[in-house]
């Protein structure tokens, strides 16, 4: 991962990359990009076309906010994609409906999406669309989460604890962004289009409502719309993180996609570097605010 300014250091490890400030421009934030990794591993053997398996990336989200170091925050991506396996998704939460055999270890508990086909691992791109032709042996399972999963929880955790360890607290952002059509692929019927960001807390419960709101109103004043848990309200990752009484603030931030890239060719389109010039605007207001914070 390239890193702008000095203040910066990079370091690609397999499935994760990192790119990081230097110690002593470090600040209590880390950001995490579980969805937009683009290295599709050999051993994925799908049966469909790579061009509809790549709706499922959060494509360049990792380069919108790449400026996140500069402002003195740790930056954490994957390079593999989440139809391979999902970061962002509970080791349990895997449909045994899609295994060869029983699964041997801890007992599965499939989530809502993961019955839709989009749980630890996806087997359906749609209702109409299968992944495979073949059910998964837990083996090959197993391994995406050797190779994949676990090296990821690994840096995004030794961020939160580094972060924690020094400063007593921790800001983190979980980054997204989110198809146009998020409502309809949700099966939600809106009296509203989508929120040009979705801002997503557990209903409260995983971040400080102050910090909340310094992000929406940033964004509002850029003339975004944003919406608070609607429709996202974040899953595995903020839930495990957040904890406000603890110092622990977590917040999920979808952007939808059309304001940066062509949906259909993936390509960035002419919004983008607007869009990541105010997400940079943005990270030098939050790390103003946690600099506020320590100062206490």
């Amino acid at each position: 991962m390239n890193s702008p300014g000095s203040m910066t250091g990079s370091a690609t490890a397999g499935p994760v990359m990192v790119a990081r400030a230097l110690p002593g421009a470090r600040l209590p934030i880390v950001c995490d990009s579980p969805h937009s990794g683009t290295v599709y591993p050999e051993d994925f053997d799908a049966s469909v076309p790579l061009a509809l398996l790549r709706r499922g990336e959060d494509t360049h989200v990792e380069a919108l906010w790449a400026d996140a170091p500069r402002h003195g925050a740790t930056l954490i991506a994957a390079t593999f994609p989440r139809t391979y396996i999902d970061p962002n998704r509970s080791l349990t939460d895997l449909d045994p409906a899609m295994l060869s055999a029983p699964w041997p270890g801890e007992a599965l508990a499939p989530g809502p999406k993961s019955k839709l086909g989009f749980g630890l691992v996806w087997s359906r791109l749609s209702a109409e669309r299968p992944i495979y032709e073949r059910a998964l042996s837990p083996a090959e399972v197993q391994s995406r989460i050797d190779r994949c999963w676990r090296p990821y929880h690994a840096a995004l955790q030794a961020a939160i604890d580094e972060a924690v360890h020094t400063h007593g607290c921790v800001w983190h952002l979980n980054l997204h962004s989110m198809p146009n059509d998020a409502y309809e692929r949700l099966g939600i019927v809106s009296d509203h289009p989508l929120a040009d960001f979705v801002l997503g807390d557990r209903d409260g419960s995983t971040c400080e409502p102050g910090f909340v709101q310094l992000v929406a109103e940033t964004l509002r004043g850029f003339g975004y719309t944003v919406a608070i848990n609607d429709p996202y309200k974040g899953v595995e990752l903020i839930g495990r993180i957040g904890q406000p009484r603890l110092h622990r603030h977590s917040l999920q931030i979808e952007i939808r996609r059309p304001l940066y890239m062509d949906e259909a060719s993936r390509e960035r389109n002419a919004g983008f570097e607007p869009m990541r010039a105010h997400l940079s605007a943005l990270m030098e207001r939050i790390a103003a605010h946690v600099r506020t914070r320590l100062d206490r």
